[in-house]
């Protein structure tokens, strides 16, 4: 029989491409199996080179908030390519768009736009240690900030998806400069500031960690978060790359009503194509050249097409009653899936804000607030779902470490038929 032809290209890959991908999670190692490569795109569905189709949670992992090739961006880029798709110069556009992410985040008063996440999330680092003159970062187990070499410390994502150990090629000064904590635990925060008094520069968090599956914060732990920052001179950094204009029309500060000092950005805001930022007080953004002496440049940082990108898909969610619809129905596709999980007696923990969601197949124990808690979910299982849920039609990340979403693109027809399919998936699981 000839093989699919995914899995032919899959091989071609590996000959070419580390383990056949361009970022670790796709080669579905977690899940078993052999990835499926995308032809083609439309709406809330993706479908493969072998033809099938499936309904996608995954959304190119946040960014398409509005569904794939969505009509209004998808005439923003052609308009946008047709005059040329980059300058190496300044153009209209990222003005608008840093003037459309400042009306919707006051907090980032001057924003600087860069090409990735990962860049944003080590400007702002570098930024706050020049700011403060200090060197020491806290960051919180299980949170992903990209891979730069700091971050990759008790990391989420990839890293915890493939049980990878802190990685290779960091060196040990620089991993020193990283403390960790458990999220939600704002007293051990609180020991570290005391145990490096002086000596710390800035606390970076995502505000809902999204990459250890979905953990959704205390009430009280950002605000302590904010009154630690605030009595010891350090800054504190919210990496909305994930939850920025996904949680709420403005992010997470938005939905908690705590102001950070500086905002990564990302995935929404360059509308799914390579954009991130970050931005903040007048005062500290002034630091970045050619203002001041904090150096940080890109030659793509700004081009007009990613930024015509990110304006359409600002514009369409800022419609009355985007977020509420799209919060409603995240809730029901939850509602539907612990259903299923009652039917098939699997132990279960959910959690979303707005159209970011996760689930744990975990036993009890109280509910799930850090990446020790998170830890205790049946891998097995849910790779095992994952494959039923495939074979069903409906993709989720190919990890049981990673948030899920749901786009505009999506139905209510469409959130029915994935509760449907993956009720019965999980009950394919259960069975083998």
């Amino acid at each position: 029989m000839t093989p699919p032809r995914s899995a032919e290209l899959f091989d071609r890959a590996k000959g070419v491409l580390p383990g056949g991908v361009n970022s670790p999670v796709r080669a579905f190692r977690a899940v078993g199996g052999t990835p499926f490569f995308v032809a083609s795109a439309a709406g809330c569905r993706l479908t493969d080179v072998d033809g099938k189709t499936y309904v996608d949670y995954v959304c190119s992992w946040g960014p398409l908030i509005l569904g794939h090739a969505h009509a209004a961006v998808l005439e923003a880029v052609r308009q946008a390519a047709a005059r040329g798709w980059t300058y190496g110069a300044p153009c209209e556009a990222e003005v608008e768009l840093a003037e459309a992410v400042r009306t919707r985040m006051p907090s980032l008063e001057v924003i600087r736009f860069v090409n990735s996440g990962t860049e944003a999330t080590m400007s702002a680092v570098r930024l706050a240690r020049a700011a403060t003159g200090r060197e020491l970062i806290v960051k919180f187990d299980g949170c992903y900030h990209g891979h730069a070499d700091g971050f990759l410390v008790k990391a989420g994502s990839g890293v915890a998806t493939l049980g990878l150990p802190d990685s290779p090629g960091v060196p040990a000064a620089v991993a020193g400069l990283t403390l960790t904590a458990p999220f939600n635990d704002a007293d051990a925060v609180a020991d570290l500031f005391r145990q490096h008094a002086g000596r710390i520069a800035a606390v970076i968090v995502e505000p809902y960690v999204g990459n250890v599956g979905f953990i959704a914060p205390d009430p009280a732990f950002h605000p302590a978060l904010r009154a630690l920052c605030d009595q010891s001179g350090a800054l504190l950094i919210f990496d909305e790359v994930m939850t920025g204009f996904r949680v709420a029309p403005g992010g997470a500060q938005e939905r908690l009503g705590v102001r950070p000092d500086l905002t990564t950005l990302g995935k929404i805001v360059g509308g799914g194509f390579p954009v991130g930022a970050y931005g903040g007080r007048t005062d500290l953004m002034r630091r970045i050249a050619p203002e001041g002496p904090v150096y940080q440049a890109g030659t793509l940082s700004g081009n007009p097409v990613a930024m015509a990108a990110g304006l359409a898909t600002l514009r369409e969610t800022a419609r009355h009653g985007f977020y509420d619809e799209l919060e409603v129905r995240t809730a029901r596709l939850l509602g539907g899936i612990q259903a299923a999980a009652r039917r098939h007696d699997v132990p279960m923990a959910t959690g979303h804000a707005g159209s970011m969601w996760g689930v744990y197949l975990a036993a009890g124990r109280g509910p799930i607030r850090n990446y020790a808690d998170a830890k205790r979910t049946d891998t097995a299982l849910f790779a095992r779902w994952h494959k039923a849920a495939l074979d069903r039609g409906v993709f989720l990340a190919p990890s049981a470490f990673e948030a899920g979403f749901v786009s505009s693109a999506h139905t209510d027809a469409d959130i029915d038929f994935t509760i449907q399919q993956l009720d019965a998936a999980l009950g394919d699981a259960r069975a083998r």
